[in-house]
């Protein structure tokens, strides 16, 4: 059982505000329509998916994480590595991934799965003080273009397009 199983049943008391905030902010900046198709890659609990006024999906490897996601059934979620996304090329609108790159198995596939499930619009955070960093940042930086980053409390945030 991963770490994030393991926290499940605690996952939003620990973790809600914080996302909340991110979610906020990047709102600011990512205009979505209703008729928009948005994935959220390492959703877990929904907490970032759920807030969207669009078509949702999510897609997380923890289980136990999956199971306390919310949307009421509006929202499609899959049990699915960043690494292996089971939708097609270009059928999204917008891929978000909040606080999530640091943790993927193979950052380099993760990535490029979300932009080859993406159309145009991505928004991606990482921990900034993730020893990753260096790394993650090169990677966003090879396979997309940067439009906008935003450093928040915990967080570095992308906003990228296709390349």
């Amino acid at each position: 059982m991963g770490y994030y199983d393991e926290i499940s049943t605690g996952y939003e008391e620990l973790h809600k505000e914080e996302q909340l905030k991110k979610i906020e902010l990047i709102k600011k900046y990512l205009k979505v329509k209703p008729d928009d198709k948005l994935l959220d890659v390492g959703c877990g609990t929904g907490l970032t998916t759920e807030l969207w006024e669009c078509k949702r999906y999510g897609v997380d490897p923890a289980p136990r994480l999956l199971e306390r996601a919310h949307g009421n059934g509006e929202i499609e979620y899959k049990l699915a590595p960043a690494e292996s996304i089971p939708y097609p090329n270009n059928y999204f609108d917008i891929v978000i991934s909040i606080t999530a790159i640091q943790n993927f198995r193979d950052i380099s596939k993760g990535l490029s799965e979300i932009k080859r499930v993406g159309k145009d619009r991505f928004v991606l955070s990482f921990l900034k003080r993730s020893e990753k960093r260096e790394k993650i940042i090169n990677l966003i930086q090879k396979l997309f273009i940067v439009e906008k980053v935003l450093e928040e409390d915990r967080d570095l945030i992308y906003f990228c397009y296709k390349k």
